[in-house]
């Protein structure tokens, strides 16, 4: 692996007391190229902008996929890397259903690793704070015939990062438009996904909505996700949050939320949530909670759900699933309590010799 260490950090041009999310970005990148069937050496470079012509593919047929993963850093001061196989597993079924060549596992890891070794100082300690890594891979072949392309271009970025949103998020159901259907790619981070949900989100918050939840495409009447997080509620005792299928995507928070509430003893149950469950269950008073998980905001309570003009306001629980299950999971991903699933790899300070 060619590493070209930058020479002076623009950390010092960062407020981390302000910061937005996803908007700055740490000293370095890799940047690895698949062409003549076989994927090269990867590069370690300073952020910097890259060359693109016109023709090149992904800007006409959107061929790209790309991973969310975090990085979190102890009071002792070490980097722990969050369930990076599964983020590494996940890119790949991605890129394999947008008939994309699969990424080898060494230049992931190594490359992975190394940027973190590197960039270490972005990352901050504190409940609040983590580093957003974004590994993506895109069509970088030039050619405007609606084809698969020859070429393509495997990044990782990073960019530091604290809380996603402030405060309890208000979210519509949504009954008219669509994010995923039976045999399409809503179970896969394909970038095209992400594109074809802004226009109904941005409606949604025109109306003072944070965000909305998608629902079933074929008759609007099951709960699917809550924008670009799984969805979960809480009826009486129970947790409960829609099974996988090929309409939703397998989150990796939603996994590890799952193993989590079953360490605590709550009930899990993974199933079809209906509309009418939901609108029942809050009438009888019986639904306690609802919440989102995902990489970018880890666990996000939602204050209402409105349905139509319907709001159904939801109670601040003094036992919430949610909080709970947050703190746990925050203190495994920082190292202050133990990790008894093997979620957690250490970075170490030099993976490779410069």
């Amino acid at each position: 692996m060619k590493i070209t260490p930058k020479g002076y950090s623009n950390i010092k041009n960062v407020d981390f007391n302000n910061l937005k999310f996803g908007v700055n970005f740490s000293d370095h990148m890799l940047i690895c190229v698949y062409k003549n069937g076989s994927w090269g050496e990867a590069e370690i470079k300073p952020y910097q902008p890259i060359n693109m012509m016109p023709g090149t593919q992904v800007l006409h047929y959107g061929q790209s996929v790309f991973e969310g993963m975090k990085a979190f850093k102890t009071v002792e001061g070490k980097v722990l890397l969050f369930r990076e196989e599964d983020n590494f597993n996940r890119l790949n079924k991605s890129a394999k259903r947008i008939c994309i060549p699969e990424i080898p596992k060494d230049i992931f890891m190594d490359g992975l690793h190394e940027i973190l070794s590197l960039d270490a100082d972005w990352i901050k300690e504190g409940d609040n704070f983590s580093l957003y890594i974004r590994p993506f891979i895109f069509a970088s072949g030039q050619c405007i015939k609606a084809t698969i392309s020859d070429e393509y271009t495997f990044m990782i970025i990073c960019s530091p990062t604290t809380t996603y949103y402030a405060g309890d998020m208000h979210v519509l159901l949504e009954q008219e438009y669509t994010r995923a259907v039976k045999g399409g790619t809503g179970s896969v981070k394909a970038a095209g996904n992400y594109a074809a949900s802004f226009y109904p989100t941005k409606l949604a918050k025109e109306k003072g909505f944070s965000q909305i939840i998608w629902t079933d495409a074929e008759n609007h009447e099951y709960l699917e996700e809550a924008g670009t997080m799984n969805i979960w509620i809480r009826i009486d005792d129970k947790l409960i949050t829609p099974s996988l299928s090929d309409t939703i995507l397998g989150g990796i928070t939603r996994d590890s939320v799952v193993k989590l509430a079953k360490d605590m003893g709550i009930e899990v149950e993974e199933r079809a949530i209906s509309i009418s469950e939901l609108k029942e269950a809050h009438q009888n008073g019986r639904l306690k909670e609802a919440f989102g998980t995902g990489t970018a905001v880890s666990v996000i309570f939602i204050g209402s759900i409105t349905l139509d003009e319907n709001k159904m306001q939801l109670p601040k629980m003094e036992n919430s699933y949610a909080r709970n299950l947050k703190a746990n999971l925050t203190a495994i991903q920082h190292g202050k309590i133990a990790d008894n699933h093997g979620w957690t790899t250490e970075v170490e300070s030099s993976v490779a010799s410069h």
